[in-house]
């Protein structure tokens, strides 16, 4: 007998409709206000991250957990989505850089950051702390407007990391060992072109290296989600990795137009948790950090991009929850607590001396043909190897190669 259960015909819970209503209001009001207070490009970038927000969270889209699976049991398939974002970020990043194309006459300019001793502590630490925090930059956002509940508690700690790492920033790029900063195209002779031609074929041999990896450990897959059929797909469910992996790097690109840099998050936690030490009497304008941007921190928040695209992430991330009747708030425990603590501890400091995050150091970096965005991306990696047996302390788990799915 056919069902009229939504949940039983596509295994989804009922649109939380209260809930999507709320969002939309709160997402609405926040608009008009930086349509009436702030420049123009901020209501765009409130709409840019309300649709990578709700990208995210349809396609449950991970780092962390793409990582975890490649070095847990040698499941490629999150890692091969990464791939194709990043050869269509570099696709439609390398003429937006050459010629500088931009909607606000910003100019625009890639994430190209030094390769020294700052980065690779900075990453190593990233890799080991997003797998403590059970979430990446991007993964704590979208978790928190998806509600679940120790995310808070990451990104608490993510923003006290954050701001001891701007305060900390000077001894480690000063005083410790830097090659500077390497593009792959103004720094090599071989253009954006050539650059783009290394890059796709880079992108090819690692998705073919996890193929060979994958089929070698014959690794589990990944669970399938819950998802609608047809065009409501489009706003219940799920989106297949690769739908996600496009549409992040059409985002990527177009927030790089909008603003004159790509995508990034950690800066922001940096900017609040600054802001919040300096209210406490601490003299956060001497740190180097700020030198030179003190006006970032006189200014409001509202002022400041990034901030604005997080606010836009979480508030996508929790209307795309609501519209598969997902949101809930989870319970805490003893150990995910703790955890969370140390990995946002870890992440916030490894963010700021790597130069960005899972988001601005290893998809802006690379998107903006930089070096230290491989570099990230292989330390984060070893980072993950080392979290695989720090994980069960804290009872969290760790897939095992005979598990059904990962």
């Amino acid at each position: 007998m056919k069902s009229n259960s939504v949940a039983e015909t596509t295994g989804l819970n009922k649109p939380q409709t209260k809930l999507i209503v709320g969002g939309l209001v709160v997402a609405g009001i926040l608009m008009v206000y930086l349509m009436m207070t702030q420049a123009a490009m901020q209501p765009v970038l409130l709409l840019l991250g309300l649709l990578l927000g709700y990208t995210l969270f349809h396609a449950r889209f991970g780092f962390t957990s793409a990582f975890r699976r490649i070095m847990s049991v040698g499941n490629g398939q999150a890692l091969r989505s990464h791939m194709l974002m990043l050869g269509v970020a570099v696709t439609l990043f390398a003429p937006i850089l050459a010629y500088g194309v931009s909607f606000f006459g910003t100019g625009a300019s890639g994430y190209v950051s030094p390769v020294g001793v700052s980065l690779i502590v900075g990453a190593f630490m990233f890799g080991i702390g997003m797998q403590l925090g059970s979430g990446c930059a991007s993964g704590t956002l979208y978790a928190i407007g998806g509600g679940r509940t120790v995310m808070f508690v990451t990104l608490i700690f993510f923003i006290v990391g954050a701001t001891i790492g701007a305060a900390h920033l000077p001894f480690w790029t000063d005083d410790l060992p830097s090659m500077g900063s390497v593009s792959l195209a103004t720094s090599t002779g071989l253009g954006y072109g050539g650059a783009w031609a290394v890059s796709i074929a880079l992108f090819g041999l690692i998705a073919w290296i996890t193929l060979v990896v994958e089929k070698k450990k014959k690794a589990p897959k990944m669970a399938p989600l819950p998802t609608a059929k047809g065009w409501k797909r489009i706003f219940r469910g799920s989106w297949p990795l690769f739908a996600a992996a496009i549409v992040l790097a059409v985002l990527n690109a177009l927030t790089l137009m909008t603003r004159g840099t790509p995508w990034g998050i950690t800066s922001a936690f940096a900017l609040w948790g600054s802001k919040a030490a300096d209210f406490i009497g601490i003299d956060v304008a001497s740190w180097g950090y700020w030198q030179g941007n003190t006006q970032a921190l006189e200014a409001s928040i509202f002022a400041d991009t990034t901030t604005v695209l997080n606010f836009g992430v979480i508030l996508g991330a929790f209307l795309a929850s609501a519209a598969g009747g997902l949101f809930k708030f989870s319970k805490l425990r003893k150990g995910n607590v703790m955890a969370s603590i140390i990995g946002g501890l870890l992440m916030g400091y490894g963010a700021r001396l790597a130069f960005g995050c899972n988001i601005g150091a290893y998809f802006g970096g690379i998107a903006s043909f930089s070096l230290h965005g491989y570099i990230w991306g292989i330390l984060a990696l070893a980072g993950t190897f080392i979290a695989l047996y720090l994980r069960p302390l804290f009872g969290l788990s760790v897939p095992k190669i005979k598990d059904t799915f990962c």
